[in-house]
């Protein structure tokens, strides 16, 4: 995906898709300052939420119209176009969605232009034309809710392969002394398995997470587990930023400098982060970044951006 060049948003109008493990929100917008209609629908099982959702775009196609559609989802999906299964949803530990095909169910009716990637991807560019990553080609995006997600996009384009950037399943040895089990389904160490929104409901025992000081414990092997998957981020793709953002994150954001904290600890010095500024961000759009990264999907597909 190249930067969107800024359209006549006077003329156009474009719906986004984003599909979320707890809640879908549908977006009808000509641009990051002008949302014409939003709709959130829960996820449940596929054919009652899908169908739901192809109402809410029916609806927006009936009035006037829009030019494009972008979708971004939950993982894990194929999003390579030449793929036998493109647009299906893989591996999802979510009941019910192996093997959705989300292209066929969504975009199909339509006929137009349409982009499909992940709803972390799709946040990243959303936050690099928009947001805490204008100006730059290599930033990540992680988001800490339902699952842990993470935009990886290096010079300019989110990366590609066997399949996207799956990093919130980096598998991280657990803080010293935790014995949490993960909850992960595929595996016993990996990230979301140990500091997604469930794993901190689970670690709570019957707590309410509104009411948890920013001192408690509890915080203390969540910092961890995002800081060894931030290092290696770091390590690997070295993102010139990252934005940090999710249900945990929002309702707890002095994580966001422990993170940092323990980020450089880690590096020790042999990584050069940004001394004159947090390395480690909140995204500037907020709990937009994901509704406007399905914005930015349609506008790269309206003018053929996508890859």
């Amino acid at each position: 995906m190249t930067k969107c060049a800024a359209p006549p948003f006077a003329t156009r109008r474009y719906a986004g898709i984003e599909l979320g493990g707890t809640k879908c929100i549908c977006t009808l917008a000509s641009g990051p300052d002008d949302i014409l209609d939003q709709r959130t629908i829960p996820t449940r099982r596929p054919e009652d939420t899908l169908s739901a959702i192809v109402a809410v775009l029916q609806e927006w196609h009936d009035g006037r119209g829009f030019d494009a559609l972008g979708i971004g989802a939950f993982g894990p999906i194929d999003i390579d176009p030449g793929s036998l299964s493109y647009g299906h949803v893989l591996a999802t530990p979510k009941p019910g969605w192996p093997g959705t095909d989300l292209i066929e169910a969504l975009a199909r009716p339509f006929n137009i232009p349409c982009a499909f990637d992940t709803d972390v991807n799709g946040a990243a560019m959303a936050e690099i034309h928009w947001g805490s990553g204008q100006g730059l080609r290599d930033f990540a995006y992680v988001t800490v809710g339902t699952g842990i997600g993470v935009g990886l996009v290096v010079h300019g384009f989110p990366t590609r392969g066997i399949g996207h950037s799956e990093a919130g399943h980096i598998r991280v040895p657990p803080m010293a002394g935790d014995d949490f089990s993960s909850l992960c389904p595929y595996h016993d160490d990996c990230v979301e398995g140990l500091a997604s929104g469930p794993a901190v409901i689970a670690r709570l025992q019957g707590r309410s997470p509104e009411n948890i000081a920013r001192d408690d414990p509890v915080w203390n092997p969540i910092v961890d587990s995002l800081a060894k998957m931030v290092h290696a981020l770091v390590c690997t793709a070295g993102p010139v930023r990252i934005a940090m953002g999710g249900g945990v994150l929002a309702h707890q954001p002095h994580l966001l400098e422990r993170i940092e904290g323990a980020l450089r600890d880690s590096l020790n010095g042999y990584m050069a982060l940004p001394m004159d500024q947090p390395y480690i961000v909140a995204p500037a759009l907020g709990n937009q970044a994901g509704p406007l990264g399905t914005i930015a999907l349609a506008i790269a597909a309206q003018e053929k951006a996508f890859m």
